[in-house]
């Protein structure tokens, strides 16, 4: 098999596994509601449903990705896979609301699928394509997050919640078995580093004591965070903003994503091979215009204007994690992509926590209404990280930080 047919298969793969865990993404309020005994018990459940997984990824990514590193990113990626069909299956069986949370948090701390993709996606692609993949992988992410929830509501329209969970944990066993028959197994460029005489001396220092990547996990938590204030409050703020139906909620959900899905690999084209200052200078004007975008969000009292810039927020989105994370992969060095992939699915993960907590405590405090101001500022701390970034990198470019050369 071709790598052009490897990484097609790669997407089709993430596509339906997170389309699969996607299915009952939207619903576990409904769910947890049903089983609930108090609505003090509800109201936490609602939060740590989707708080846990992310809690999990956040403390394992890392380690997974060093194991990755040294027994292979296709044992991970079977090992996530396998991880999400038995803790899906075992959710189907689940009518305990702390039992569920539970089996949420291991789900995110046995599984963890995107880091080990991506790093067994970087271990077949040329460097210097490395944008385009990350930007193509998450391209899937999306796609299969639009799609889950869609088929998630069909089935829960006509059968009950369990079928659901079920139907996932079937998808994720059929993607396990597909990893297992169709991928290659490459083998760890870790595993002979032994017996290397000349490694180069980047590739001795600790990835935490590199401040590129210190300050690239930085931006890119920084970002995320913006983007998950408004997670919590947004179907309540359209609502209320703009007295329209739930249609227009989930409308102005999904064209985030399909601005994303959009633009993300026509950002990565116009990034390919530039050098790192060159992009985070790009990554300034990007994030100068989602300040732009955010803030007339929050000014607007129209539900037109507020889509368009919803759409336009999501085409801003599709160039910053793909193009960052590719950053971030290149900084890195070829022996260390598991970990430090893991340590960037980490830093996302704790940001979107944060993202999510501070939208909460936010809306509650100054008022629903200032909730995009607050992004908008966000967005601004990011900004002006990168301009500091992008200053330092200029100040000590090497040739090698060129892609293909």
């Amino acid at each position: 098999m071709s790598i052009r047919w490897q990484i097609h298969l790669l997407f089709i793969i993430q596509l339906v596994s997170m389309g699969a865990m996607e299915m009952s993404g939207p619903f576990w309020p409904v769910h947890l509601r049903s089983l609930s005994q108090s609505d003090d018990l509800f109201t936490f459940a609602s939060i740590a449903v989707y708080v846990g997984p992310m809690l999990g990824i956040m403390l394992t990514s890392t380690f997974w990705g060093r194991l990755g590193d040294r027994f292979g990113h296709k044992a991970m990626m079977m090992r996530a896979l396998f991880g999400l069909a038995i803790t899906q299956l075992a959710l189907a069986y689940a009518n305990d609301v702390w039992l569920i949370l539970m089996l949420r948090f291991l789900q995110g701390a046995c599984a963890g699928y995107i880091a080990p993709a991506q790093a067994y996606g970087v271990s077949i692609e040329s460097p210097a394509r490395r944008a385009k993949l990350f930007a193509y992988l998450q391209v899937s992410t999306n796609v299969g997050s639009l799609g889950g929830a869609l088929v998630g509501g069909v089935i829960l329209d006509h059968a009950a919640f369990f079928w659901i969970n079920f139907s996932a944990a079937i998808l994720c066993a059929v993607c396990l078995g597909s990893v297992w028959a169709l991928l290659p197994v490459v083998v760890p460029k870790d595993a002979g580093r032994g017996a290397v005489v000349n490694v180069a001396p980047t590739e001795k220092i600790s990835i935490l004591r590199s401040p590129q990547i210190v300050s690239l996990l930085t931006i890119l938590g920084v970002l995320l965070l913006g983007r998950m204030v408004t997670q919590s409050p947004f179907s309540i703020y359209v609502l209320n903003i703009f007295d329209v139906g739930n249609w227009i909620v989930g409308l102005c959900y999904g064209l985030l994503a399909l601005g994303f899905v959009v633009s993300a690999s026509l950002w990565a084209r116009h990034f390919e091979g530039r050098a790192a200052r060159d992009v985070l200078g790009g990554m300034c004007l990007v994030i100068a215009g989602c300040v732009v975008v955010t803030l007339l969000a929050g000014a607007t009292r129209s539900i037109f204007v507020f889509t368009a810039m919803y759409f336009i927020w999501g085409v801003l989105l599709g160039a910053t994690t793909p193009v960052l994370t590719a950053l971030v992969s290149r900084a890195a060095g070829d022996y260390r992509q598991g970990h430090v992939l893991g340590l960037a699915q980490s830093t996302a993960q704790f940001a979107s926590i944060a993202g999510i907590a501070l939208g909460g405590w936010f809306s509650q405090a100054a008022g629903l209404s200032n909730i995009y101001f607050l992004v908008g500022l966000v967005y601004a701390i990011g900004f002006v990280l990168t301009v500091f970034a992008r200053a330092r990198a200029f100040t000590s470019a090497r040739p090698s930080e060129i892609p293909g050369e």
